[in-house]
């Protein structure tokens, strides 16, 4: 049974939703804000649907235009939760104080946000008794900031993670209600790995929610001395340096997949690397960096040490492509210096 809200002249009554607990008792259960937007949020909304959490609203970025013909496309946690038939609110900004009145009117007693895209302010922060809690893909305080799954790929780290946090003013500074970790695998992208973590994100703020609630979590405090900051991408955050070692350029490739993708140029031509792998062989003459580099049915490029084999590759305005075939359609390829 849903919260019903009827109007009886300027008033607003509510009837709460109700549910059973494991004894079969009658259990009241929590009113819920959730604020999302991307993939990784959807498993996080789906899971508190399905534990019949009482969702008063879905706040989510509004429509943003996608594809060739820029038709204005829906975020996925608006489409799911359209299809749970839950309201949907899309302000362009949370700063208006109508719009932070809507959301007072709701009552939440918690809000719950994964990667909803906005800073949320004290005024919004303050809103339900129980806090706001922060689904966030990395084991704070390592990796503060929008782009925590990319960060951890291109460092190297062999152990990511989510965190569930209390928010805060300030950039996910808020004390630790919980955190579960997940290894990052040699072929990690941040497309793959941030669908794992989305899943393990689900699942942990299920365990964390009702024990959160009903008083059960010591906040942890973060450790400051250990913070590290993940920038929020930009698309020139994917051109490839071919200064740096072929180890931290095929990190580098992974961790701007799928967006913004790693990239270079080639005869005054963006060439996106769409996927790369460390070469097996040395060469021994010192190409300039950048340099393609022929091996039988290889292609190499040398880097500032060792070097980067390319495995799929787009030239602008093209399909992509395997890249020994790429370079078999472009003999010139070979010889020439990428990104000069």
């Amino acid at each position: 049974m849903a919260w019903t809200i009827w109007p009886t002249g300027a008033r607003v009554r509510l009837r709460r939703r109700v549910g059973v607990g494991e004894c079969g008792e009658i259990v009241a259960m929590a009113r819920v804000i959730f604020m999302g937007t991307p993939a990784f949020a959807v498993p996080s909304l789906a899971a508190l649907v399905e534990a019949k959490y009482d969702i008063v609203a879905v706040v989510t970025q509004p429509d943003a235009p996608a594809g060739r013909g820029r038709q204005l496309k829906p975020s996925p946690v608006k489409a799911l939760a359209q299809q749970h038939g839950l309201t949907v609110l899309q302000p362009p900004s949370l700063k208006p104080p109508e719009v932070v009145e809507q959301l007072r009117a709701l009552e939440p007693e918690v809000i719950v946000v994964a990667a909803y895209g906005q800073i949320l302010r004290p005024n919004v922060l303050d809103l339900p008794r129980h806090h706001c809690l922060n689904v966030h893909a990395s084991l704070l305080p390592r990796w503060r900031g929008a782009s925590p799954i990319s960060a951890a790929i291109a460092a190297g780290d062999a152990v990511t993670g989510v965190t569930i946090m209390l928010m805060e003013a300030g950039l996910d500074c808020g004390p630790i209600l919980s955190q579960r970790e997940e290894p990052i695998h040699p072929d990690d992208t941040t497309g793959t790995l941030t669908e794992r973590l989305a899943h393990i994100g689900a699942s942990l703020l299920i365990e964390t929610l009702p024990k959160w609630l009903s008083g059960g979590i010591v906040p942890r405090k973060q450790d400051e001395s250990l913070v590290t900051l993940a920038e929020r991408l930009k698309k020139e955050d994917g051109r490839l340096d071919w200064s740096r070692s072929a180890v931290a350029l095929e990190r580098h490739v992974r961790a701007m997949s799928p967006w913004p993708s790693a990239f270079t140029t080639w005869q005054g031509r963006q060439l996106k690397v769409l996927r790369a792998e460390l070469a097996s062989v040395e060469h021994k003459n010192k190409w300039p960096n950048g340099a393609v580099v022929a091996d039988r049915n290889h292609i190499y490029v040398q880097c500032g040490s060792g070097m980067l084999r390319l495995v799929e590759v787009q030239l602008e305005g093209k399909r992509a492509m395997d890249g020994e075939a790429f370079a078999r359609g472009h003999p010139d390829l070979v010889g020439s210096v990428l990104g000069g």
